[in-house]
């Protein structure tokens, strides 16, 4: 086929998305005044939660995908482009303090690599091979759970990424914000699509649809991690003690449990080694540090099963 051919059947592709389209309400934005402007971009950001209302079934089941993998070994890989790129990549970064993860058990993979988080490098979403070759780098096996990332859902280096974590056995899920009817890949075991209509700003997908991604990610990974035992009541317990505001959200999270004073916190924490959920268990059961691994281990990281066993 032609570049011409190519171009002409890209052009004809992106035409019937409807994150490509126009949107009605925002038809004479360009002369609203800045508090017309704001209104509009807010009324067209309420309708996210309710296009993400609509897909929680499927959210729930890529839930439990990744919770399945991540217990037996596997890992939650994105694969996305530009704003759908660097938001899995934000959300993958943030597990790791957050919930005290190994660095490599969730990732990010933005095409254009690490330079493409913060200058665009347009021309390399452009190819399926470039999807395929992360996936080979990032060494995916039966055990993980590719998941593509692509508002438009057309993205080759999504697409890519996606049919070769397929090929290998992994398990594969595609995120994108146009309507289930426009999604058609048999390599995708769940598809979750947010159709949130066309943007304030036709074809501007770091707006509504990043909106929707940025908040499906949230989903996926906080949803895991407590399915995981890493939250304890609604608290994160599992986080890491990297920077002096974790520390002293550490001791917070203890007081607030347990009821002991800040000193007490303090001096727990410190005989847990740093490990919230040890000292947890220490204080609320009054063991001392091994007893309190022991019961942690046996209740596979749940602290209400450690305490109550």
């Amino acid at each position: 086929m032609s570049s011409d051919n190519k171009l002409k059947n890209l052009f004809d592709e992106l035409k019937k998305l409807t994150t490509e389209k126009r949107n009605n309400n925002s038809m004479n934005i360009d002369v609203a005044s800045t508090s017309e402007i704001l209104k509009i971009i807010n009324e067209e950001d309420k309708t996210v939660p309710f296009a993400i209302e609509k897909e929680l079934p499927y959210i729930e089941k890529t839930v439990d995908l990744i919770v399945h993998s991540l217990k037996n070994g596997g890992r939650l890989l994105y694969f996305g482009a530009g704003t759908s790129g660097r938001l899995g990549v934000l959300d993958a970064v943030e597990c790791p303090p957050t919930f005290g993860t190994q660095d490599d058990l969730i990732k990010g993979f933005i095409a254009g690599g690490k330079e493409a988080m913060f200058k665009a490098q347009e021309g390399a979403e452009d190819l399926e091979e470039n999807g395929s070759l992360a996936v080979d780098k990032a060494s995916v096996t039966k055990k993980d759970v590719v998941c593509g990332i692509a508002a438009s859902t057309r993205t080759p280096y999504a697409i890519g990424a996606v049919k070769r974590g397929k090929a290998l056995g992994a398990s594969t899920v595609f995120i994108s914000c146009n309507p289930r009817d426009q999604f058609n890949m048999k390599e995708v075991d769940i598809a979750i699509c947010i159709h949130v209509g066309p943007e304030v700003i036709m074809g501007s997908t770091r707006m509504k649809s990043g909106t929707a991604q940025k908040l499906v990610l949230n989903m996926l990974t906080t949803a895991s991690m407590i399915k995981l035992g890493k939250v304890y009541e609604n608290m994160m317990i599992d986080l890491q003690m990297t920077n002096l505001k974790l520390v002293e959200r550490s001791k917070n999270i203890v007081m607030t449990i347990t009821g002991v004073s800040y000193d007490e916190a303090t001096n727990y924490l410190q005989k847990a080694n740093g490990h919230v959920k040890t000292a947890l268990v220490m204080i609320l059961v009054k063991v001392n540090y091994n007893e309190a691994k022991q019961r942690l281990e046996k209740a596979n990281g749940f602290v209400r099963k450690a305490i109550n066993n």
